[in-house]
């Protein structure tokens, strides 16, 4: 906290007030605005919320002007190449790495616990062969609060924390049992001698009929791209976790309207859009034609997995999963036209003043789309995989939440446009 503070004055009235200026560990410093509808009757607009800082919290920072990204002060960099999802999942929720003994728990408990009820797999027939995975996820992972509803106690640490484990544990089993039900496979049994991305894996692609080998490649730019999808801060998909926490709604439920949340195509579809994009394009011959439609204000045309709307300059995430893009392109040796539309592109529109100028850089989106694609995971499954990988970050930001002593429920306000007040006129006189 800092003594500092700033003065806001009504010109039209002369009125004033002192609005605390609070300084946090990193980043730009907040104004407390909470005193001035008391001392001078306005609220403040802010549409999307892309000026407030909703909550205090020690989790992720992000500098987007430096493309920096930091999971408890740790940069993406160093936990991609020396971490692994459990060890980054745990940093998390706990703030601190691990020592071996805190990570052998933690690791044991998450593989002991990821086996779902039995009644749970007849929810599946219940959804048509052909929904999408991600209507099916929302919907199971929200009735878990149906099958431990004994452990629910909002205001028992201990419950707190098994939730938490149970959606991590979980969310893989779920995850590859939506993929069976809308291929027609019978769904599979998770495996506990087998590490958490190695069991997506096999609970994804085996069949009872033969034996299954995990890829050693796979398993390893499954983990990697978890790690980068983690968590990303106080995002649409987030913040509907912490709000809908607020409310004191057990967990499943919040964790479900994350997922929602994270469907759009504005958020955790992007990648899914990215190989939509490529489609349409079809060709690389096509591609200077839709790169000017993508220059063209007025056509619907987007270019998707170019830019964010965090990072000014460079998404770090994409830096490192570009790399790895190219090892699984390369050891996979997976031969498929869309690969080469997809990296023409990126060459391209990177020699292209006009994206150049407006820094509109390949972000994590573009790259993982072609990383799921090329190991063979289909594009409606695509955002399952980043929904199982934030489920660590909604999880450590809901526990964070329901830890603040202060924490009360959420309530945005709003700038009234409607009619003004009017007397109701008798229907047979209107």
């Amino acid at each position: 906290m800092s003594s500092k503070n700033l003065t806001l004055t009504d010109n039209t009235t002369g009125k004033s007030v002192e609005l605390p200026l609070l300084e946090g560990t990193l980043g730009n410093s907040t104004i407390d605005v909470k005193g001035i509808p008391g001392e001078l009757g306005y609220f403040t607009h802010d549409p999307s919320f892309g000026t407030t800082a909703s909550c205090e919290s020690e989790i992720t920072f992000i500098d987007g002007d430096k493309g920096v990204l930091l999971h408890r002060g740790y940069p993406i960099e160093q936990l991609a190449e020396n971490s692994n999802y459990i060890e980054t999942a745990y940093l998390l929720i706990h703030g601190e790495l691990p020592n071996a003994e805190e990570f052998a728990t933690f690791s044991n408990i998450i593989r002991r616990h990821t086996m779902i009820n039995e009644s749970l797999k007849k929810f599946f027939d219940g959804f048509r062969h052909d929904a999408h995975p991600m209507s099916m996820m929302m919907g199971v992972v929200g009735s878990l609060a149906a099958f431990y509803h004994d452990g629910l106690n909002m205001n028992d640490e201990e419950h707190l924390m098994v939730s938490a484990h149970r959606l991590i544990s979980k969310l893989p089993t779920i995850a590859a049992a939506c993929y069976k039900h809308s291929i027609g496979e019978p769904i599979v049994y998770p495996r506990n001698d087998l590490d958490y991305c190695e069991n997506l894996l096999y609970m994804m692609f085996s069949v009872p009929c033969e034996d299954y080998v995990v890829s050693p490649i796979a398993a390893k730019a499954l983990n990697l791209l978890f790690i980068l999808h983690a968590d990303h801060e106080q995002n649409a998909s987030t913040s509907t976790v912490r709000l809908v926490g607020s409310t004191g709604a057990n967990p499943f439920a919040c964790i479900s309207a994350g997922i929602a949340a994270l469907w759009g195509p504005a958020h955790g579809g992007a990648n899914e859009g990215v190989l939509t994009m490529l489609d349409e394009i079809g060709s690389v011959e096509n591609i200077p034609k839709f790169l000017e439609k993508a220059k063209d204000k007025n056509d619907p045309f987007k270019l998707m997995g170019f830019g964010h709307r965090v990072y000014k300059n460079f998404d770090p995430r994409a830096t490192i999963i570009r790399k790895v893009c190219y090892e699984v392109l390369e050891e996979t040796g997976t031969q498929d036209p869309m690969f080469e539309l997809a990296m023409k592109l990126e060459e391209i529109a990177l020699k292209d003043e006009y994206f150049v100028e407006r820094k509109l850089y390949p972000n994590v989106d573009f790259y993982s789309g072609v990383i799921y694609k090329a190991l063979g995971i289909p594009v409606s499954m695509f955002t399952v995989m980043f929904a199982l990988a934030r489920t660590s970050g909604w999880v450590s930001h809901w526990l964070e939440m329901m830890a603040d002593p202060n924490g009360r429920i959420g309530r945005p306000r709003q700038l009234y446009k409607g009619s003004p007040k009017r007397d109701y006129v008798s229907l047979d006189e209107r």
